[in-house]
């Protein structure tokens, strides 16, 4: 087998710490990816803060990403997104959605309890807000 330059990596559920991120309403446990693959790729799971009334935020507005590769899959709750050519879009628990590279999106509403899983490369990228 060839080297591959990613190393061994765990995260367990008994240690998750959540962080802030790009979204105020939204926090964040990175599962150690962006270290284990030299910043290839990141795999987080998000979730609504705890507590946090987000009804006023009904959208993250018009943006897309500059990376490669990103995924959804919703592991708890629901969200709701409209896509540039796709329409709206609304994801469950099981559910799971590849984001092409720049596609234009806008979250319009999500569940108190949501969490779900996204995988991202490169594991840094740059959001693009885009006027409505």
């Amino acid at each position: 087998m060839s080297q591959t330059g990613i190393r061994f990596c765990t995260s367990f559920a008994r240690d998750a710490v959540y962080e802030p991120g790009l979204r105020a309403f939204l926090e964040y446990r990175d599962l150690g990816l962006r270290e284990a693959t030299g910043g290839r790729f990141r795999a987080h799971v998000l979730r609504v803060k705890r507590g946090e009334d987000h009804s006023s935020l009904h959208t993250t507005g018009l943006h897309r990403h500059q990376l490669d590769f990103q995924m959804i899959f919703v592991l708890k709750g629901w969200i709701r997104f409209t896509y540039e050519g796709q329409g709206e879009k609304t994801f469950g628990p099981g559910d799971c959605c590849v984001q092409p590279p720049g596609i234009v999106h806008n979250e319009l509403d999500c569940s108190d309890d949501l969490e779900l899983l996204e995988i991202t490369s490169p594991a840094e990228f740059r959001t693009e807000p885009l006027a409505p």
